[in-house]
């Protein structure tokens, strides 16, 4: 896969595609180390919960969007289950290309799948990088089959107040020092901060699942609601 270069850049927050791919591509060299660095290891942890709460069985087929450079499909793919890492950073997926999972690049507002193609869709930390996360549902959705599931793993809102203020503050002022001194693109954290921020809360995401057609939606919190698990199903 070629990938054109690009001058390291951030996103606005009304999230351009090109924008969006392009500060991917700049920051994937040191994407995974950079991970793990600003969140104090805990990626793993997050990443081992996505698995337990997706429960993928082997012969299914899932696809993992916002795959990145394939981190988690990989471990997605321990379950033995075929699991399409799919990302629209083809830097990103030029990064994982010595990981041994089947890679796609993909915009999740018009996913190049059939119908029903799928048991399981799952996305990490990508959904409120996508221009319109409420099509990019309807197109999860598209794709699942009937009885199939979904699980959304993404940034939200810390339910302990002192907590909440601390870690608003770490966003906004320590997590770019941080990124400064391990990621390949250090300005597009800031970007990754705001739209932390900007984020609906569990309740409010929650809301918007269900209104693209999800059923079933429930969430719980992870490392204090830092992370919110979101999982649904497509009713059969």
């Amino acid at each position: 896969m070629s990938v054109a270069k690009t001058e390291a850049t951030r996103a606005s927050l009304d999230k351009q595609p090109h924008e969006v791919a392009s500060m991917f591509d700049g920051v994937a060299k040191r994407y995974d180390l950079t991970n793990t660095v600003i969140s104090g290891g805990q990626d793993r942890y997050w990443r081992w919960s996505v698995r337990k709460a997706l429960a993928p069985r082997p012969g299914e087929r899932v696809l993992d969007l916002a795959a990145g450079t394939g981190v988690s499909t990989l471990d997605l793919a321990k379950s033995g289950a075929w699991c399409l890492a799919a990302d629209f950073s083809k830097g990103m997926l030029a990064a994982g290309k010595h990981r041994k999972v089947p890679m796609v690049a993909a915009d999740a507002m018009a996913l190049p799948f059939a119908d029903e193609s799928f048991d399981a869709v799952t996305i990490s930390y990508g959904l409120r990088n996508v221009a319109d996360p409420d099509a990019a549902l309807r197109e999860m959705l598209r794709v699942t089959k009937p009885g199939g599931r979904l699980v959304i793993a993404e940034f939200s809102t810390p339910v302990v107040p002192g907590f909440r203020t601390v870690y608003m503050e770490y966003l906004m002022k320590a997590l770019p020092k941080v990124a400064r001194a391990v990621s390949s693109n250090p300005d597009a954290y800031v970007y990754l901060a705001e739209s932390i921020r900007a984020w609906p809360n569990q309740r409010q995401l929650a809301l918007r699942i269900a209104g693209a057609g999800w059923s079933s939606v429930k969430w719980r919190n992870l490392t204090g609601g830092i992370v919110a698990l979101h999982r649904a199903y497509k009713l059969g």
